[in-house]
């Protein structure tokens, strides 16, 4: 995955209840109460680490990518949260990979990978 590629694949998917474009993004699956597709934790956090990469040493993000990555960590621990809630039996690791999704937006603007 490419810089670009990964950059609009993250928008996409962080972006994507208000787009309401892809219904298998990340967001829209746990809007519905469905588990994320096979492999597709995988993919947003090799994106995020691929974003990491593109931006070291950088001083500033642009807007659309920040607020696409403030979406996609506040929006999927909202959805799991409200599922959980409502009796949604989420995968086991789930929980686990929406912690590691917030660890690597978070090392995205501290600028200092930590895994």
């Amino acid at each position: 995955m490419d810089e670009q590629t990964a950059r609009n694949f993250l928008i996409s998917q962080g972006r994507a209840l208000e787009t309401q474009r892809n219904p298998d993004a990340f967001l829209m699956l746990l809007q519905q109460g469905k588990a994320p597709i096979p492999g597709q934790m995988t993919s947003i956090l090799l994106a995020l680490k691929m974003l990491y990469r593109s931006l070291e040493g950088q001083k500033q993000i642009d807007r659309e990518i920040a607020y696409a990555l403030h979406r996609l960590v506040l929006d999927s621990r909202r959805q799991f949260d409200a599922g959980r809630n409502c009796g949604v039996s989420w995968p086991p690791l789930l929980a686990e990979d929406l912690d590691r999704l917030e660890r690597a937006v978070q090392s995205i603007f501290l600028g200092d990978w930590s895994e």
